[in-house]
């Protein structure tokens, strides 16, 4: 009975199973019309792909500068005559461009091409003035090197003189010109004249040092002192009446 009993249950869960299976798959009838089983596609999973890595800009190179272009090539000058300076004359060098210009108060009345100190003997930048002239100097640095025209700036060798102009920096420090513009320049110049050095146009000119004060001493105030005047003999003016002398 028992083993009966296993048996139907068993008969009876296998038989039920495939009939659920049945009934999960078997098309619906909808007023006697079959209707197919709607399948729904799971939609697609879409991964996003990564942006692609673009490799960093190379850096811009740096602009290449203009050259400087007034027209002049190495040596030559162009020199404004006048009879005379109406105003005070302000000379500027610039190192960047290797020119040199005179002003006449703000009037531009001549410009030339120079050499300046090359590598390891630059120019110093500043405000000078000259500080001694000489038409036919020799230096005392360099084997007695001819500087004509020269005008000292400094007292340990810069100064503007003739010289050779090759177009670009070579001298030892001082400020090379054209003989002629050498020469002009040395004419109209006097002594304390100052004289600018520019490293580029973008600079500004630095303001000229203070002229030191004069410590006011005070002042002396000398008194007249009466002097007693010289007892006088009778010998010493003839005019006098002579004393006498009364008798007894």
């Amino acid at each position: 009975m028992r083993r009966t009993t296993r048996f139907l249950a068993g008969f009876t869960l296998s038989a039920i199973a495939p009939i659920a299976v049945f009934a999960q798959t078997a098309p619906q009838t909808v007023q006697g019309e079959a209707v197919p089983p709607v399948v729904i596609d799971p939609a697609p999973v879409v991964v996003p792909k990564p942006a692609p890595v673009k490799p960093a800009p190379k850096p811009a190179p740096a602009p290449k500068k203009k050259a400087f272009s007034d027209g002049l090539k190495p040596g030559q000058y162009v020199w404004e005559k006048r009879a005379s300076a109406a105003k005070d004359l302000r000379i500027i060098a610039v190192i960047d461009i290797q020119r040199i210009y005179v002003f006449d108060g703000d009037t531009l009345v001549a410009f030339s091409t120079m050499s300046s100190g090359k590598k390891g003997h630059p120019t110093p930048t500043g405000t000078f003035k000259i500080l001694q002239k000489n038409v036919d100097h020799k230096s005392n640095i360099y084997s007695n090197a001819p500087m004509p025209y020269m005008q000292r700036l400094t007292w340990d060798g810069i100064a503007l003189h003739a010289g050779h102009i090759p177009g670009y920096a070579a001298s030892h420090g001082c400020l090379r010109l054209p003989l002629p513009f050498a020469k002009a320049l040395y004419g109209v110049t006097k002594m304390d004249q100052v004289v600018t050095v520019l490293a580029d146009l973008s600079t500004p000119a630095p303001p000229p040092e203070p002229e030191p004060v004069p410590e006011a001493k005070p002042e002396l105030k000398v008194e007249p002192v009466a002097m007693p005047e010289p007892e006088q003999k009778p010998e010493d003016n003839p005019s006098a009446p002579e004393a006498t002398t009364p008798k007894a």
